[in-house]
């Protein structure tokens, strides 16, 4: 059986005051007989959407008693509205938890230049000297405010920018292919793909020759503050 915390951070967006009554007493879970429903369709500001879980898998809405039940995290993922989970008071938390609500939009989100010193830059330069054909550096040039970027690291498969906060690679492969994803729009025009390999989302787009996948490893910046630092990743300035 499902724990307790899984399903309250995963089933319902909405329940009547009346209805909730017998779910939360005693044990406070339910037995009920419920379907989900295929034939519901989303769209998300005009765009279609399909909600999925964090590994990619395709989500259907629950229909119980002429009242449809959304998969919240998915949801709010969609709205890039924050979500998250109080154990100590068994409460789901969507938008910043305080009175100002969150933004919906990422309009509100705050963000700072990433100020490279001469010998970062030319860290940065040599990891990108590595790859025959892709040598020309690109870089973020801006994070969420509160960030910090730590180090240049050259692999195999690209380079990654790791920051405090997020983690940047720079790859000639793109490694979303193969998953299901959610499509976005960036305020700049490109096209980007949000896709969860695991249990941390992650966007891909593709920047001239190369792609850049952006992620939070410590779930720390929402998706629509991931989308804010995307546009500024460019080829490096001397």
């Amino acid at each position: 059986m499902k724990s307790k915390k899984m399903i309250i951070a995963t089933m319902v967006f909405g329940m009547t005051v009346t209805g909730a009554a017998g779910v939360y007493a005693g044990t406070n879970m339910e037995r009920i007989s419920a379907y989900l429903n295929h034939s519901i369709g989303f769209k998300v500001n005009g765009a279609a959407y399909k909600p999925v879980d964090n590994n990619g898998k395709t989500l259907a809405p629950i229909t119980y008693k002429d009242t449809t039940y959304l998969p919240v995290r998915a949801m709010a993922d969609a709205l890039k509205v924050p979500v998250t989970f109080n154990p100590s008071t068994n409460e789901v938390i969507l938008g910043s938890g305080s009175a100002t609500p969150a933004p919906d939009n990422g309009s509100a989100v705050k963000l700072t230049a990433v100020q490279y010193s001469a010998a970062q830059k030319e860290q940065i330069t040599k990891a990108f000297a590595n790859f025959q054909g892709f040598e020309t550096a690109y870089a973020p040039t801006q994070m969420t405010s509160g960030d910090a970027f730590q180090k240049v690291a050259g692999g195999d498969d690209g380079v990654s920018f790791l920051f405090t906060k997020m983690r940047v690679n720079v790859s000639p492969r793109d490694y979303s292919y193969d998953y299901d994803g959610t499509t976005v729009k960036l305020s700049n025009g490109t096209e980007a793909k949000w896709y969860t390999p695991s249990d941390i989302p992650m966007l891909t787009f593709k920047l001239a020759d190369r792609f850049v996948t952006i992620s939070s490893p410590d779930k720390s910046l929402s998706k629509a503050q991931i989308e804010k630092v995307a546009v500024g990743v460019e080829k490096l300035s001397k």
